[in-house]
């Protein structure tokens, strides 16, 4: 008879981090990154929790990725505990035992319920090799269709997918020696990307773009909307991205 795995006590501490990934690091992989936060967790003995099974793993829940090649300022992801902590010496731990580029911002409890329920959408800065009046331009006729439709690989096959339906806002501002694009996306299956957004501007109103733009995500969270908009062009939902880790 096979001898049954150990179960494991469950969990009586769930915390939820919000890290970065900056410069060289925003082409670590979500694989890569995950090895490196587990291989974290283990120098900074942290008390995890470990799931049941013949090959138990430490219980840590990723929401809401960023692609590999984009940097951020809001990645989140929740661990389980088997023992009461404090999250300020957790916030420190972490980020000590990461590699500089993958750095802890914020450590808070849980309050229960779905993180990844929470990040309904994300705010983007694109920065991309075109004038600012043209690419202000194609923003202009971006709103002006219903739809705008781009093809990309993912791992179902070849997709088409609706980028001017999962666009919030957008709007251009002049940015060093190109345009930055102000972009909000709701998060999707599959969900649309910056540059999905970038190919989008390109096919419907011929923006001539040079070089792979630089993405950067500054915010996910809730969608609070509210009644002024701010310039992000026709079309556009007004509102601001929440604080997933408020409340």
């Amino acid at each position: 008879m096979r001898e049954q795995p150990e179960q494991q006590a469950p969990p009586v501490q769930r915390l939820r981090v919000r890290y970065a990934k900056r410069g060289r690091l925003r082409f670590t992989s979500h694989r890569d990154f995950s090895r490196a936060f587990e291989r974290a967790v283990f120098r900074a003995r942290i008390p995890m929790a470990y799931s049941s099974g013949f090959n138990p793993h430490p219980r840590i829940s990723y929401a809401g990725a960023a692609p590999t090649g984009s940097a951020s300022e809001a990645e989140y992801l929740e661990i389980a505990l088997r023992e009461q902590v404090d999250p300020a010496g957790v916030h420190r731990a972490l980020d000590e035992s990461l590699p500089p580029g993958l750095d802890v911002l914020e450590v808070v409890e849980s309050p229960g319920g779905s993180l990844a329920d929470r990040l309904e959408v994300s705010r983007w800065a694109v920065d991309v090799d075109a004038a600012p009046d043209v690419a202000a331009a194609a923003v202009e006729e971006f709103w002006t269709r219903e739809s705008v439709l781009v093809e990309r690989m993912t791992k179902k096959g070849l997709r088409e997918l609706d980028c001017r339906g999962a666009a919030v806002s957008l709007s251009v501002a002049a940015h060093e020696d190109g345009a930055r694009l102000d972009l909000v996306l709701r998060h999707g299956s599959p969900s649309v990307r910056p540059d999905d957004v970038v190919r989008g501007l390109v096919e419907v109103a011929g923006l001539e773009v040079t070089g792979s733009p630089l993405m950067t995500r500054l915010a996910q969270g809730p969608w609070l909307p509210s009644e002024v908009s701010a310039g992000a062009g026709s079309g556009a939902a007004a509102g601001v991205v929440g604080d997933p880790l408020a409340g």
